[in-house]
């Protein structure tokens, strides 16, 4: 009939009825007919396969009509602080932040919330971490991105957690899922392990105002990072400053010749400088190595002559002690022959046979006698 007008609401739908604009009821699935002569009346159909229901009056729905709000939907409120996690079917689907009231329509999806207060424990516990983190797809994950702050901290280091800007305690090696509503979370990583700093290109006057360019090695390691971090704005740049410092009172007290006599004496020296300065804030200085000393060029053309004198002055007095030796061996075998007639003959012999030995033909006139007096002149 013309007066007579039919709706229909599926049974994945409910229906929201309106008179003139003004909300009338909820319609469940059905077949509905309803007099509107003036067709006044209009019907919103929502499919409950998608829980969330969003509308202009839900407020209006949940002042005015309390019992059709708890039927039909599965309401989640929170307050400034609180948070509550919704999980469709068993799997992490939505965040509702603080202050805030959600609707989901019962029917087809089971829809549960969790909800947690953040007011002294804002970080998140393991099972919703895990799902926060791991069961992430789509615009889910803007979503877990605006209300959390995740950080792996790797074995071998260490996790310090800062709210608000102040530093709360260290966070060990794990995953760490924090919420981020109402306060302001970072999370800094500290490495444990031994590391190496490098305090190169330092240009340092020595006493005798010889400029070098001198590269140190530094090896350490964090012993307590909550400790340094809390002493220190930034541990690495002073330690960085103390080793340049160190290096600069090593190097100014000495003259470049005491440098190059004895370099262990600038890592000791620097060692001691920053050794004990830094276990008192928790960090373990392990060892320090002057790695290079470079000369300006005119002082390396300088000490290479230098070097160069040294060196033939060695070379010299090696010759002058070995033809000394040789003098010595030649005199006292004289001494020998002199006072024996014997070793004279052999010694005689022995010249002979040198001599013969690159003579291809030889003829002996007067006797082996003959042979000796005419090679050998020795006055008798």
């Amino acid at each position: 009939m013309f007066f007579i007008r039919k709706f229909i609401v599926r049974k994945h739908q409910r229906g929201l009825l309106f008179e003139q604009g003004d909300f009338v009821r909820f319609l469940q699935p059905g077949v509905f007919r309803l007099f509107d002569p003036l067709r006044r009346m209009d019907v919103e159909l929502h499919d409950i396969a998608q829980p969330e229901f969003e509308h202009r009056l839900v407020d209006l729905f949940v002042k005015q009509f309390p019992a059709d709000v708890e039927r039909l939907f599965e309401k989640v409120e929170t307050r400034d602080h609180e948070v509550a996690v919704i999980f469709k079917n068993g799997h992490f689907a939505d965040i509702v932040g603080p202050d805030q009231r959600k609707l989901f329509w019962k029917g087809i999806v089971d829809v549960t919330a969790q909800v947690v207060d953040i007011a002294e424990t804002f970080e998140v516990e393991p099972r919703i971490a895990k799902a926060l983190v791991t069961d992430l797809k789509g615009k889910r994950i803007a979503l877990a991105t605006n209300a959390i702050v995740a950080r792996e901290v790797p074995d071998g280091h260490v996790g310090l957690l800062f709210v608000d800007g102040e530093l709360v305690h260290e966070l060990a090696p794990g995953l760490h899922v924090f919420w981020k509503f109402n306060r302001g979370i970072a999370v800094d990583l500290v490495d444990l392990r031994v590391r190496a700093l490098e305090v190169g290109g330092q240009e340092i006057l020595t006493k005798d105002k010889v400029a070098l360019r001198i590269n140190l090695g530094a090896n350490f390691q964090f012993a307590d990072a909550l400790k340094a971090t809390q002493v220190a704005k930034d541990p690495l740049d002073f330690l960085y400053k103390e080793l340049q410092f160190g290096l600069r009172a090593s190097v100014g007290t000495r003259t470049l010749d005491a440098l190059l006599e004895d370099k262990g004496v600038i890592d000791r020296e620097v060692f001691e400088h920053v050794h004990d300065k830094f276990a008192d804030i928790g960090i373990e200085v392990r060892g320090i190595g002057v790695k290079d000393i470079i000369l300006p060029g005119d002082m390396k053309e300088i000490l290479g002559k230098v070097v160069e004198a040294e060196k033939a002055a060695q070379a010299n007095v090696i010759r002058r002690r070995e033809e000394t030796n040789a003098t010595r061996s030649l005199l006292n075998t004289a001494k020998v022959m002199e006072d024996n007639p014997t070793a004279l003959r052999l010694k005689e012999l022995e010249t002979l046979e040198k001599v013969t030995d690159k003579v291809g033909n030889i003829s002996v006139f007067g006797g082996l006698d003959g042979v000796l007096d005419q090679l050998v002149r020795i006055k008798r």
